[in-house]
């Protein structure tokens, strides 16, 4: 397999596609599920603390709890999160903490972007 590195991004020659094909496709069905602030923000919190309530969630994410609660339905349904009930509370975790390494790579996707503006403009 011939990769070429450009600026330490690995590029894929177009024979090889088909082998990640199954990987894109998971890929581009994680980033469609987090694609929004508020379910990075959950992301974020349940990468530090492994369960939380939606009342701490909702506290961190600051938005209103029937928004929140909608996020968090529909990521559970799409298997990033599992959710265990006690009582009165569901308490919400990541299922596969893997995720959080989409969240660092943006996070730092996002400070690289800042040191190269901040080059350019000195």
């Amino acid at each position: 397999m011939k990769l070429e590195t450009i600026d330490k991004l690995e590029i894929i020659e177009p024979e090889n596609l088909k082998i990640y094909r199954a990987q894109f496709e998971e890929a581009a069905y994680i980033l469609k599920a987090l694609a929004h602030e508020t379910r990075l923000c959950v992301i974020m919190q349940l990468s530090r603390d492994d369960e939380m309530t939606v009342s701490q969630l909702r506290e961190g994410a600051d938005c209103e709890q029937s928004l929140l609660s909608h996020h968090l339905t529909d990521m559970r349904a799409k298997g990033i999160l599992n959710c265990r009930r006690d009582g009165r509370n569901n308490y919400y975790s990541l299922k596969d903490k893997r995720i959080t390494n989409v969240l660092k790579c943006i996070m730092n996707c996002d400070l690289v972007i800042k040191n190269e503006n901040k080059k350019n403009t000195d």
